[in-house]
């Protein structure tokens, strides 16, 4: 499937780019930032979060062609 990867905040300064069009073949989350670590492996330099139609997913999650977005930590007080 294709997916299209948006990046946020420092993100976007890591991978140089705001957003990825990608063929994805495999299943979850896990699958993926694999892949996204292989075409921009300054991501392993960073925690970040993962959310696939607004919501934040864990990396066992099963990756549906949808609305993808890497989000850089935040803080919130």
């Amino acid at each position: 499937m294709k997916l299209k990867i948006k990046y946020f905040g420092m993100l976007s300064e890591l991978t140089a780019c705001t957003e990825d069009h990608i063929d994805f073949s495999k299943s979850t989350v896990s699958d993926l930032l694999d892949q996204l670590n292989e075409l921009h492996p300054n991501l392993k330099k960073v925690d970040f979060q993962i959310a696939i139609d607004k919501q934040i997913v864990g990396k066992d999650s099963i990756v549906k062609q949808a609305e993808i977005a890497l989000l850089p930590p935040f803080s919130g007080g």
